[in-house]
């Protein structure tokens, strides 16, 4: 079964987006930037297109001069049951870090736990795992 895969646009800034992501779950990550990709819409150097594969897949570009960066409200990318409570712990703190924590990860009322965070680069994210 395929499930979607979210699609940033960052203002300048989505190599080092990525590549802070791959820090954080790993994976594989392929960058093309503007002139690899042969396009002209946008400067040279800036990624087109980047696509990181793996525990947590995510793609993301540049935002062109008629797109607008990545804003997030009324939404979290939400990695609940994604793997074991160590990892989905890990992400948290890694994700938390140089972001802002919303709600600290901790046990809820009915013996689950989650959490949730904006990160350093503006997205939100709602983390967790069964009691």
């Amino acid at each position: 079964m395929t499930v979607p895969t979210p699609y940033l646009l960052f203002p300048g800034n989505a190599a080092e987006a990525l590549h802070h992501y791959r820090s954080v779950f790993g994976g594989e990550l392929r960058l093309f930037d503007y002139a690899t990709a042969g396009r002209h819409d946008g400067p040279g150097d800036a990624i087109a297109h980047g696509q990181l594969s793996g525990p947590v897949d995510l793609a993301a570009a540049d935002a062109g001069a008629d797109d607008d960066g990545v804003q997030m409200s009324g939404m979290f990318l939400s990695l609940l049951g994604t793997t074991d409570d160590s990892t989905l712990t890990g992400w948290f703190d890694a994700l938390a870090a140089g972001g802002h924590v919303i709600d600290p990860l901790q046990q809820r009322p009915w013996g689950d736990y989650d959490g949730t965070l904006v990160d350093r680069y503006g997205i939100r994210w709602l983390i967790g795992f069964e009691g």
